[in-house]
C-alpha cells in the first residue's frame, strides 16, 4: 500500500478551488503525487506525465518479461507433434470435408 506524506493528501473540494496550483507542484516535481480525497479516502492519485511514462514502461518492461518467461518456458518442454492426418482422426473430420 502507498503511504502519503500529510502535504500530499487534499480533499476534492480543496483540490477543485485550487485546481491550477496544485496542478503546478505535481509537474514541477515539488511534490511526487498528489492524493485527493473524499469522504475522507483516496479516490484519486496526480502524478505528473514523466512518472506516468516512466510507470508505464516499467509496466511494459514487466509484461514482456513475463511473456518472454512463458515463451522460454514452453519452448524448453518437451512436447508432442501430430501430423495432419492424426489431428482430423482426433477431430473426427475426414481429409475430403477440408475440400
Amino acid at each position: 500500500m502507498t503511504s502519503y506524506a500529510s502535504d500530499e493528501l487534499i480533499s476534492s473540494s480543496q483540490f477543485a478551488k485550487r485546481f491550477g496550483a496544485y496542478l503546478s507542484q505535481v509537474t514541477s516535481h515539488s511534490i511526487d503525487k498528489l492524493a485527493i480525497l473524499k469522504n475522507n479516502r483516496v479516490e484519486a492519485v496526480i502524478i505528473s506525465k514523466d512518472n506516468y511514462e516512466r510507470m508505464n514502461e516499467a509496466l511494459e518492461y514487466m509484461e514482456n518479461q513475463e511473456i518472454a518467461h512463458l515463451v522460454k518456458e514452453r519452448t524448453t518442454q518437451p512436447h508432442n507433434t501430430l501430423t495432419q492426418e492424426e489431428m482430423l482422426e482426433h477431430l473426427g473430420i475426414s481429409a475430403d470435408e477440408l475440400k
